[in-house]
């Protein structure tokens, strides 16, 4: 099953499936990982920096490792082989990070606007308890946020690509199956009341925008992909294969030599008036090249289409 998966996709599965284990070991004996890895609240007395990677290999239930494994065992393979290794791992993890930075702003925004930074104690269900206990209780854990970046990569890369649906099984293109999942994450980031962290699957597909329009940009400044072959620069027109085909043919130029008793010297004067020609005859043809990108090839006279005949000859 495993042998044709790209090698960063394939050990992803692999970890988060011994990680999951690991935690279910680890339950049995009275301890929960999450507690120690999973992302705790920025301002709690249990958050530490590091939290901003382990949190993202750690899930709640079976349930939920399925449908993240599910996700990257469906689209991460087919886009690491079109972003590669490399880039692919610095994609994935720059959406957990992304995820996990923007949940910890929407959990600060909600400590501060509803007023929690000034009580010392919680109501919760479970009666009162000290507001820095229960501040250690606000800790995210899941791949959902890597998850939803690499789902945005797919509908990126594929737009057109039809996905069929579970609930319904319909068939729907990716760029309105991922742009539908984001309104309804949004949504539900404001009006759901459930331990999901929406925002931070809004994160990982922010981050994960802003790298690949990142990647674009640097990419087609510098002519190439540079290693990533999805994003590529944008293609030269028509035109411009057109007119370098043209330069092309211009460029190519004989030594020009004679001999004289004997011995073979570069006839320099010869030389120059050939290169003198040549530049001519290229001015020539881009001055015809430029008339038929501004009015089309029948605006040409009969000279001007001849001389585009000849020249393409040589």
């Amino acid at each position: 099953m495993f042998k044709n998966f790209p090698p960063v996709t394939k050990n992803l599965l692999i970890i988060n499936c011994i990680i999951f284990l690991a935690q279910l070991v680890f339950e049995q004996r009275g301890t929960d990982l999450a507690d120690y890895l999973g992302l705790h609240f920025v301002l709690a007395e249990d958050f530490r920096v590091y939290q901003l990677v382990t949190y993202m290999f750690l899930h709640a239930n079976f349930t939920h490792l399925f449908f993240n494994m599910f996700t990257l065992w469906m689209f991460s393979r087919i886009i690491e082989n079109v972003m590669g290794p490399r880039r692919f791992l610095l994609y994935y993890m720059v959406c957990g990070l992304g995820a996990g930075l923007c949940q910890e702003l929407w959990q600060t925004g909600e400590y501060f606007l509803t007023g929690m930074n000034r009580f010392l104690f919680a109501d919760t269900q479970y009666g009162l308890m000290p507001m820095a206990q229960y501040l250690n209780l606000w800790t995210t854990i899941g791949a959902s946020g890597a998850c939803y970046g690499v789902l945005l990569a797919f509908g990126m890369k594929f737009p057109n690509e039809r996905i069929i649906l579970l609930i319904p099984p319909i068939p729907i293109k990716a760029k309105y199956f991922v742009a539908g999942y984001a309104v309804i994450e949004l949504l539900s980031a404001f009006y759901s009341n459930g331990n999901i962290a929406h925002f931070a699957h809004l994160g990982g597909m922010l981050f994960g925008l802003l790298l690949l329009l990142y990647w674009r940009r640097h990419d087609g400044r510098r002519g190439g992909t540079g290693g990533w072959e999805v994003w590529e620069p944008r293609r030269p027109s028509r035109w411009e294969r057109l007119r370098g085909r043209w330069r092309n043919l211009l460029r190519r130029k004989p030594r020009m030599t004679v001999r004289n008793g004997g011995k073979r010297f570069k006839d320099r004067d010869a030389d120059y008036e050939y290169n003198r020609r040549r530049r001519e005859r290229q001015e020539e043809i881009d001055r015809i090249l430029d008339k038929i990108k501004r009015s089309g090839y029948a605006s040409l006279t009969e000279e001007e289409k001849r001389i585009l005949f000849d020249e393409s000859r040589k």
